[in-house]
């Protein structure tokens, strides 16, 4: 094993230990990574929010026993490939090896490491975005048309992940045109490897086809209540913000593309990162949406800054250009690398508000940061509905009707009770109704401002009515959460929920 392969490992082996340390143990899971876990007991081509590549890890964190070790495992592992990735990057674009630490360093030490915390879409999303880049580079090296085909099957896992990698492509094509890689559009092997992407992606389209395309209604949603929320200029802070250590890097590696004759034929990547972060900007996309898009420039200004400062006294200054990233990760470690507890935020409350991390969704400022607000909570519901529902007469004819996913995920990721599941008719849980099993017992989930009015509301439809509990964290994001129980039904419950559910359903659909 040579220098570079040993080195290489020691990055791969510093990543995996960065994400497994810095999350505190005081934090559950994330509210999505309920979902995307329960995903793996509803195995489809496609779900209301993200296409079916999410569902298939999840498949194997629950083969190997749903353990936090392999939650863990693999977003860790999605970010070592990424540097990996751009390694090989660097050596196809002849970088020494002060710019395979150089950019190894830039993308470890970066906002992979908060990324790369969450089983979400997101780091793979990333992932194959620096993939499908870095085959791009291949081909303008070669022109061999297999690395077009394999960009094709590339693309083709990162939009069965996320579709968030289209506006790569979107990027991607303008750039194409206006440059000598415009030629491109003659080759038939470019219309065969587009087909062969079609063909990968073909059984999500139609299952959105089958299901009335809830990706529009997905998108409508998420632009309505968050998206809208979204300041432009926030988002091109924010893009600094994401990789300040890699930010000269980063810098020069634009101005290589534009101006440095060696990097001429890699001229598209110049285009391509303007018209993509034009694209977001635009639409108003979260900030995080574009981290992808990274990693290929830190490849190109390694290679550029390796090559300035490959002579004379400029040796020198490659400690300095290196020590950047570094410095930048020490004096942001408490802020932008860690999930701190309670404690420690509210001990760097006036810089976390100062770099906007307290402000939410809704626009507003809170007392943690959304995210981690969003891991608080879930256990303690889980254990107080598992503690309702077994002492329940008939427990096993038991549904429990949540207000989020978050909720039903997170029961049903740590109940004990198997026979008990809880369902939603938020997300894809209004999918995941079992309406085989008769049911005497019916355990309400319902979130602090809509909670007032329940007992009054459903009481009518049952003989026996009360509140059993509620999330009692005030730093939760559920605080309040109220858990409501109602037992012999006076009417069909299951001829009740499916008319709510179609109700629900037809309501999307007009949406769209």
């Amino acid at each position: 094993m040579n220098k570079k392969t040993l080195l290489l490992f020691g990055f791969i082996l510093i990543k995996f230990i960065l994400q497994y340390v810095l999350i505190n143990p005081y934090y559950d899971l994330h509210r999505d990574e309920y979902l995307h876990l329960d995903q793996a007991n509803h195995l489809a081509w496609g779900y209301l929010s993200v296409p079916p590549v999410t569902s298939w890890f999840a498949a194997i964190i629950k083969f190997f026993g749903n353990s936090l070790f392999w939650v863990r495992f693999f977003p860790a592992l999605f970010g070592a490939l990424t540097i990996v990735v751009v390694w090989k990057a660097i050596e196809e674009l002849k970088g020494n090896l002060f710019a395979l630490l150089l950019g190894a360093t830039g993308v470890l030490l970066s906002a992979f490491v908060r990324l790369n915390f969450l089983f979400q879409p997101n780091s793979f999303d990333a992932l194959c975005w620096t993939m499908f880049c870095y085959l791009i580079i291949k081909y303008l090296n070669t022109e061999q048309a297999k690395w077009l085909f394999i960009a094709a099957l590339v693309f083709a896992f990162g939009f069965l992940n996320k579709y968030n990698i289209v506006f790569l492509l979107i990027g991607f094509l303008p750039a194409i045109a206006l440059t000598n890689q415009r030629k491109i559009f003659l080759k038939k092997e470019l219309y065969l490897s587009v087909l062969l992407a079609a063909l990968l992606i073909s059984p999500n389209l139609f299952w959105q086809y089958q299901h009335h395309f809830p990706v529009f209604w997905h998108m409508h949603e998420l632009a309505q209540t968050q998206l809208v929320n979204i300041n432009r200029w926030d988002f091109v802070k924010d893009q600094a913000f994401y990789f300040i250590g890699a930010l000269p890097v980063i810098i020069a590696s634009l101005y290589a593309l534009l101006l440095y004759a060696p990097f001429k034929k890699y001229r598209v990547f110049f285009f391509t990162f303007v018209f993509t972060l034009a694209v977001f900007t635009y639409l108003r996309a979260k900030s995080y949406y574009a981290i992808g898009l990274y990693p290929v420039y830190i490849a190109f200004g390694a290679v550029f800054w390796g090559d300035v400062l490959n002579t004379g006294w400029k040796k020198y200054l490659q400690a300095v250009v290196i020590a950047i990233p570094v410095l930048f990760y020490v004096l942001g470690f408490n802020l932008f690398y860690t999930i701190q507890n309670p404690d420690g935020v509210f001990k760097y409350k006036k810089e976390y508000q100062k770099y906007g991390l307290l402000r939410w969704e809704d626009g507003k400022n809170h007392q943690l940061p959304q995210d981690f607000a969003d891991m608080l909570g879930w256990k303690e519901l889980a254990q107080k509905v598992d503690a309702i529902s077994s002492k329940l007469p008939d427990s096993e004819y038991t549904i429990i009707l949540c207000d989020n996913y978050g909720q039903a995920g997170a029961i049903n990721y740590y109940t004990k009770n198997k026979k008990v599941k809880a369902v939603s008719f938020n997300a894809d849980y209004i999918n995941w109704f079992d309406f085989d099993r008769k049911i005497v017992n019916f355990i309400r989930v319902k979130q602090l401002e809509e909670s007032k009015d329940e007992l009054a509301k459903t009481h009518p439809f049952f003989e026996i009515a009360y509140q059993a509990g509620s999330i009692t964290n005030p730093l939760a994001r559920e605080y309040k959460t109220a858990i409501f129980v109602f037992q012999k039904p006076k009417i069909d419950i299951n001829q009740r929920l499916k008319a709510e559910i179609n109700k629900e359903k037809s309501e999307r659909y007009m949406q769209q």
